[in-house]
C-alpha cells in the first residue's frame, strides 16, 4: 500500500478490518492499523526526517534532535510517535521552534511508550530533542577489545523489527515510509556510515552528512560508526570494514557487481543508486541486514573461499522484496522474506548453476522441517500470515516466513511456468515500488494478474492461512548432497574424495553423521578433517552442535566456549545453547553466557537469556 500523507477514516477502517478481522473482542493493540506501533497515520503521519546526533562513546549515548516534516489532517490536534527508553528533553513546532506540550505514556514491555505531541493548526514541522540510554536495544556499543583492530570503539544499530524507536522517536511501522537527511558527529578518528548516500573517506572534523531520497520504513534507518575504510568492487559497489578486515572482505565479495546485474536481469533496474556492504564486528546478531544502499553483514560470512556469498545475494534481493515493496505489518513478514529467499536462489542459480542452488535449497529445507518439528506442524506459527498482536514481532523471524514462503513462490513458478512467473514478479515490483503490501492485497493481485489469466487452480488459502506444508510443496533435490549423505553414513571419506567440497557439503556431512557415533569416533573424524579449528563459522556451528549432542564436547569445550563468546550471530548461538541445555549441561551454558553476554547485541542476548530461563531449570 502506497504511503500517503494521510488515510481517510474509511480507508483506515477497511485496512485494519482486512488484516485483523471485525471481531468485537479485540484489544487496543489489534484495533490499530499496526499492532506494534502507537502511531495514528490516518490523523497525522511523518513524511521526512532531519536527524542531528552526536555520538558519545564514553557515556554510550546518542544525543541531539529528530526534526520531522509531517502531514496532519485538519482535525488532528496531536501526532503520536513510538519511543522506547528515550530521554525526551523538549518538543517544538515549526521553523520558529515554539515549544509545545507532550506526553509520554506508561511503557509497554514490547512496544515501549507512545509520545503524544500537541499540534497547532497547520503544524507541519515537529522537532524532538532527546538522548538515548546506554541500554538502548538497537544500539550495539563495542569496546575496542570487541573489534578487529582492538584500538578504537565501534557502534552499530539494528532496527528490525521495532527497535529504531530506541534510538529515534519515530512512527515505527513498516507501513509508514519517509525520506531522511542526517548529520552525525563522531570522534575524529572514526567514520560514520548510514543506509543512505555515504562518504568513502574519513572526515577531518568528524562530521558526516547523509541523504536518503527514497521513502523507507523506520526499521531500515541504520548507522554504523567505527574505524572504517572503503574499497571499491565496481563503479557502483564496494565494501566498508575495519582496515584489518578490509582486504579479505573485498576479496570475499568480489562478485557483488555480478549479483546486481543478475538481479536486474530478472526483476528490473536496481533503484537505490549504489549497493555497498559493511562488515561489522562479530557482535552483530544476524547474518546480514538489508539496510538500503548499505548491507550490514556479519564477519562470519568471510570463509576465504566465497562459499557463503548467498547471504549477499539474499540481502541484495531485499532491494526489491522488502525495501522496494515492504510488508505492511510484521504479520505479513513472509512477503519480505519468502520473496527474498526465492529471489536469492534465482540470483545464485544465474551465477553458479542449478546444481549449486539445489544444494542450498535442500539444506534450507532441512532447517524448515526441523523448525516445523520444533514448533509443531499444527502450530499457528507455521502459517505464512501471522497474528502477532501482543507478541514481539521478532517471533516471526523463523524459517516459516523464509523457507515456506519461498516454496510457495516456487510452487507458483511450477504452475505458471518460469517465464510467465518472471513477468508477473517484474510487474509486481514495478507497480508497487516504494509502497507497502498486505497479504490480502497480494492474494488479490496474484489472482487478478496470474492465476485468473492463466486459469490456474492453486490452494492459496492452504499455503497462507493453514499450518504445516501442503502436499503440493516442491521438494528440493541435490545429487551432490545425496553423495555426501552416503559418505556420512558409510566409511569415512578420504581427503581426495572431499577436495572439491564446499562448506555446504561439509555442513551436510556433519549433520548426517550417524547419531550412534561416540566421542571416540568423532575424535577420529576431527583428527582427519580438523573441524574443531575450521575457519568457517558454518562448519564450526554444525560441528560443535554435533560434538555437544554426541558426547565429544568435553574434549573441545574451550573451543566451543571461544566460539560462543566471539560470535554474536543468533543463528549460531541458539542451537548450541539449546544443545547444552538438552544434554544436561545447563550450568556450563549459564557460565558461558555470563562470560559472553556483553559481546552480544540485545537481540541475541535476550533470545539466549529467555532460552536459559525457560529451559535451564
Amino acid at each position: 500500500m502506497l504511503h500517503r500523507s494521510a488515510m481517510n477514516t474509511l480507508k483506515a477502517t477497511i485496512f485494519f478490518l482486512l488484516i485483523f478481522g471485525s471481531g468485537c473482542q479485540q484489544d487496543k493493540a489489534s484495533l490499530r492499523p499496526d499492532p506494534h506501533s502507537f502511531s495514528r497515520p490516518d490523523e497525522a503521519v511523518v513524511k521526512h526526517l532531519d536527524l542531528n546526533l552526536r555520538v558519545d562513546f564514553d557515556q554510550k549515548i546518542l544525543s541531539g534532535y529528530a526534526r520531522w516534516t509531517i502531514a496532519a489532517k485538519g482535525h488532528a490536534s496531536t501526532i503520536v510517535f513510538d519511543t522506547r527508553d528515550l530521554d525526551i528533553q523538549k518538543v517544538t513546532l515549526g521553523k520558529a521552534e515554539k515549544e509545545t506540550t507532550w506526553k509520554l505514556a506508561e511503557p509497554d514491555p514490547i512496544t515501549g511508550s507512545a509520545l503524544e505531541v500537541t499540534l497547532e493548526p497547520n503544524s507541519d514541522l515537529v522537532t524532538i530533542y532527546y538522548a538515548t540510554r546506554p541500554e538502548a536495544a538497537a544500539l550495539g556499543w563495542l569496546d575496542p577489545a570487541q573489534t578487529a583492530g582492538k584500538k578504537l570503539p565501534f557502534l552499530f544499530t539494528q532496527g528490525q523489527s521495532i527497535l529504531t524507536r530506541t534510538w529515534i522517536p519515530c512512527q515505527d511501522s513498516p507501513g509508514i515510509r519517509t525520506t531522511y537527511n542526517a548529520t552525525i558527529e563522531t570522534p575524529v578518528e572514526l567514520m560514520a556510515v548510514m543506509s543512505a548516500e555515504n562518504p568513502q573517506q574519513k572526515a577531518a572534523d568528524g562530521r558526516y552528512s547523509f541523504r536518503m531520497e527514497h521513502p523507507i520504513p523506520a526499521y531500515l534507518i541504520a548507522l554504523a560508526v567505527g574505524d572504517l575504510a572503503f574499497q571499491a568492487v565496481s563503479s557502483r559497489t564496494g565494501v566498508y570494514a575495519e582496515p584489518k578486515v578490509l582486504p579479505a572482505a573485498a576479496w570475499e565479495f568480489a562478485d557483488m557487481e555480478k549479483m546486481v546485474y543478475a538481479a536486474e536481469s530478472l526483476y528490473g533496474p536496481y533503484a537505490w543508486g549504489r549497493y555497498d556492504l559493511i562488515v561489522l564486528p562479530p557482535g552483530f546478531p544476524f547474518g546480514g541486514m538489508e539496510n538500503p544502499r548499505l548491507t550490514f553483514a556479519t564477519p562470519t560470512v568471510i570463509s576465504h573461499d566465497r562459499s557463503l556469498v548467498a547471504l549477499v545475494a539474499h540481502e541484495l534481493a531485499h532491494s526489491w522484496s522488502g525495501n522496494l515493496v515492504t510488508n505492511a505489518t510484521w504479520n505479513d513478514f513472509w512477503l519480505n522474506e519468502g520473496f527474498t529467499v526465492y529471489f536469492e536462489r534465482r540470483i545464485m542459480e544465474a551465477l553458479f548453476g542449478k546444481d549449486y542452488t539445489g544444494m542450498l535449497a535442500l539444506l534450507e529445507y532441512g532447517e524448515l522441517k526441523a523448525e516445523m518439528e520444533d514448533l509443531g506442524e499444527n502450530s499457528p506459527d507455521t502459517r505464512l500470515k501471522l497474528d502477532l498482536t501482543n507478541r514481539d514481532p521478532d517471533d516471526a523471524a523463523t524459517s516459516i516466513a523464509y523457507q515456506k514462503g519461498a516454496l510457495f513462490l516456487q510452487m507458483l513458478e511450477q504452475k505458471a511456468g518460469r517465464d510467465k512467473f518472471d513477468v508477473f514478479l517484474r510487474q509486481y515490483f514495478k507497480e508497487h515500488a516504494f509502497q507497502t503490501m498486505t497479504t490480502e492485497k497480494f492474494i488479490a493481485y496474484l489472482k487478478k494478474n496470474l492465476l485468473d489469466p492463466l486459469q490456474l487452480a492453486v490452494n492459496t488459502e492452504e499455503w497462507i492461512h493453514e499450518s504445516g506444508l501442503p502436499e503440493n510443496c516442491p521438494l528440493p533435490e541435490s545429487k551432490r548432497l545425496s553423495m555426501v549423505e552416503s559418505a556420512a553414513q558409510g566409511t569415512m571419506p578420504s581427503k581426495l574424495q572431499t577436495v572439491h567440497w564446499t562448506s555446504h557439503e561439509w555442513v551436510h556431512y556433519i549433520l548426517h553423521l550417524p547419531a550412534t557415533l561416540d566421542a571416540a569416533a568423532l575424535g577420529k573424524i576431527d583428527q582427519t578433517f580438523n573441524f574443531t579449528h575450521s575457519g568457517n563459522a558454518e562448519i564450526l556451528a554444525a560441528w560443535y552442535e554435533k560434538a555437544i549432542r554426541q558426547g565429544y564436547a568435553p574434549a573441545i569445550l574451550p573451543d566451543i566456549e571461544a566460539f560462543l563468546t566471539g560470535v554474536g550471530r543468533r543463528r549460531f548461538l541458539m542451537p548450541l545453547y539449546r544443545a547444552l541445555l538438552e544434554t544436561g549441561q545447563a550450568a556450563t551454558a549459564g557460565q558461558i553466557f555470563e562470560n559472553a553476554k556483553n559481546n552480544y547485541h540485545s537481540v541475541s542476548r535476550n533470545s539466549v537469556e529467555e532460552l536459559l530461563k525457560t529451559n535451564g531449570k
